[in-house]
């Protein structure tokens, strides 16, 4: 649903100034502007305008914003579920009551003018096919339209993001003209909304915006010649008859040649589908695997708890402990066992918080082998082999696959 023209009919009242129109009389003071009594579409603050009108009128139907997300309004009533998701001027409407749906159709057509662009297909790039196997989210048209832009259409076909050799190079000359670099890079970061199996090359990739060169410009291409080779690769979205959360956490130790940093990695399932994955570079250097593989599971925590907040927002509210997976033993008993000495006293913030999370029964932690962990595939380079073979147990597929 489109109210990209909501301000049409919109009462905000907003201080808006811009200079005067041509043909104004030359001999006025060149100081004078034009006050706005109405915000308009395309300044910097009519997005925010519009969102204020715009949950008021959501708000006024019946709806409740979501503590976990303010973009997001929710109706629960004893038969009834309907959500309402905001980005901008495009709304999405899920629901189980269509009478409900088209009231609040209704009631926004008398505030804005909308456009329904009925079941949902395509948004910002995002393809969504449903079938009696599930929801399947890919971005298969975006994908072909960054290799024309990058004019790598054509390009040989790469079987992994990353060489399983892969060095880091420091010495590469530097590139004359980053703009290009960034751009690229920008659009693949959109790109890992359906692809995990990109995130770790392009959280890495992205550690070089302001200083990028040749070589880091070959990892883009590289990148760019892995997804001609699995341009519809998405997400199956499968109805598992149940809501458990479950997250997977891992870390490189002191994986960064550079700096020595360690890598966090994680992932989060929600019903058996994975919602949620990201690789991101520690603020610090851990002076042992066992304090950067906590550091990775404190950062989970604090995600679980969020989707937790998310859910029972949804209405799916649940006693049961959600599972954080690990394959550090030591790790698992700092955070079970409350004990600081000279070694850990610099962790001592994150041991508070993720043990009170495992004495409240909140997150039970549970012992997984290194082969079988799926955050493997968001802290560092992996070999064909195991990077497909963790690609299938996240539910990452590529229908276009001759198999």
């Amino acid at each position: 649903m489109d109210v990209k023209n909501a301000f049409l009919h919109g009462n905000l009242e907003e201080e808006v100034y811009m200079k005067l129109l041509p043909g104004h009389p030359q001999d006025s003071d060149p100081n004078l502007v034009c006050w706005l009594h109405k915000s308009i579409y395309g300044l910097k603050q009519s997005p925010r305008a519009l969102l204020a009108q715009l949950s008021d009128v959501i708000e006024e139907s019946g709806f409740k914003r979501s503590n976990a997300d303010s973009s997001l309004f929710i109706h629960l009533g004893p038969t009834i579920k309907v959500m309402v998701l905001v980005y901008v001027d495009d709304l999405i409407i899920v629901g189980n009551d269509s009478d409900a749906i088209s009231h609040l159709k209704v009631t926004l057509q008398q505030w804005f003018l909308i456009k329904d662009l009925g079941n949902l297909k395509y948004f910002f790039g995002i393809e969504m096919a449903i079938s009696h196997k599930g929801l399947f989210l890919n971005q298969h048209r975006y994908v072909f339209d960054l290799l024309k832009d990058a004019k790598m259409i054509d390009a040989k076909p790469a079987p992994t993001t990353l060489d399983s050799k892969l060095k880091l190079n420091t010495t590469s000359e530097p590139l004359g003209f980053i703009n290009y670099y960034q751009h690229l890079v920008r659009r693949l970061i959109y790109l890992t909304i359906t692809r995990p199996d990109i995130t770790y090359a392009i959280s890495l990739v992205s550690q070089f915006m302001h200083t990028p060169t040749v070589f880091h410009l070959n990892l883009v291409k590289r990148i760019l010649r892995y997804l001609k080779d699995s341009a519809g690769r998405g997400i199956v979205m499968t109805n598992h008859g149940h809501t458990q959360i479950t997250g997977y956490s891992d870390s490189d130790w002191a994986g960064n040649a550079i700096n020595r940093r360690s890598t966090t990695g994680f992932c989060m399932f929600v019903g058996g589908n994975p919602v949620l994955w990201r690789s991101k570079k520690q603020h610090v250097v851990a002076r042992s695997s066992a304090k950067a593989k906590y550091r990775a599971m404190t950062s989970v925590a604090c995600e679980l708890i969020w989707l937790k907040g998310l859910l029972s927002d949804l209405g799916f509210s649940s006693s049961i402990p959600m599972t954080l997976f690990c394959d550090k033993q030591a790790a698992m008993h700092i955070a079970a066992n409350l004990v600081f000495h000279k070694r850990t006293k610099h962790i001592e913030v994150d041991c508070h918080f993720i043990h009170q999370q495992v004495q409240s029964q909140v997150i039970k932690t549970c012992y997984i082998r290194s082969h079988d962990q799926l955050a493997d595939l968001f802290i560092k380079v992996l070999t064909s082999a195991h990077f497909h073979r963790l690609l299938s147990k996240l539910g990452s597929i590529n229908p276009l696959d001759p198999a």
